[in-house]
């Protein structure tokens, strides 16, 4: 494999993928070493957290993911981890919206919601939605 992006992350879901799939983070992670040739390495940015109280198991509850590590050592696999370095992108993300190069909130998959709407909204993302809902109480981002 050449290049890999994780872009599920901790909340990957197990095979099956129904409602009742249970979050299975290491999934990703572990298919990615799996797949990345003897001498690679996986760049895992982003947050991967480290408790979940409201995980499945005590071992999620901790933060402890199941990684093969014995995969990533067989294979001499390098591992970088942290979360973006977000400020080194702000200008260049910045002038891309201004001149209109890019649209944040198709990218992100954003909605505009009423403050009324924001219980339904705050549900569905909780229930995993791949939606990110921002709260519009005043009618401005859709006149």
């Amino acid at each position: 494999m050449d290049c890999g992006i994780d872009a599920v992350g901790f909340e990957a879901r197990g095979h099956g993928g129904g409602a009742g799939a249970q979050e299975a983070p290491a999934t990703v992670l572990n298919s990615l070493m799996d797949l990345t040739a003897a001498g690679g390495s996986l760049g895992i940015p982003g947050l991967y957290v480290t408790g979940d109280p409201g995980a499945a198991d005590e071992a999620a509850k901790k933060g402890s993911l199941s990684l093969s590590l014995g995969t990533g050592w067989a294979k001499s696999l390098s591992f970088t981890t942290g979360q973006c370095p977000v400020m080194k992108y702000n200008r260049q993300l910045m002038m891309a919206i201004l001149h209109d190069r890019i649209h944040i909130a198709k990218a992100v998959n954003a909605q505009a919601i009423s403050l009324t709407d924001a219980p339904r909204g705050y549900a569905e993302f909780d229930a995993g939605a791949a939606t990110k809902y921002v709260l519009d109480p005043h009618g401005y981002l859709s006149a």
